[in-house]
């Protein structure tokens, strides 16, 4: 196929930091004390992953601002109310070991987002 002029809008804009919001959602909502500084503190770390992969650089058109918050926050609260029913169904319909399953979930996305960010970041490009 021959491309045009026009350039090519790159779908995969910020969903590797999804996965990250969605885990580190999940672990919000399973912990036990809310109004904790260990939850203050998971609170404005989902703030900042929630609006903060908005401003990485990349080479596809970024959507409306407004409408990608809204998009993540939608993500975030649909995680938050799962981990809350993770949590009440440990040890009832789930076995206790499953309990560090959304942190170990949560690390490993992490990892992965990092490098795909880096390697994002640090593409050679070609000169024209």
């Amino acid at each position: 196929m021959e491309q045009t002029g026009v350039e090519v809008t790159d779908r995969r804009f910020a969903v590797d930091t999804t996965f990250v919001l969605f885990f580190l959602a999940i672990d919000l909502g399973q912990s036990t004390a809310l109004f904790s500084l260990d939850s203050a503190l998971s609170l404005l770390t989902l703030g900042m992953v929630l609006v903060l992969p908005y401003f990485l650089p990349t080479d596809a058109e970024k959507p409306e601002f407004l409408n990608w918050v809204l998009g993540r926050s939608l993500i975030a609260v649909f995680a938050v109310v799962l981990g809350m029913m993770f949590q009440q169904s440990l040890g009832v319909l789930l076995p206790e070991a499953l309990r560090s399953l959304p942190m170990t979930l949560l690390i490993l996305t992490a990892m992965v987002s990092c490098y795909l960010q880096l390697c994002a970041m640090i593409r050679f490009r070609l000169a024209r």
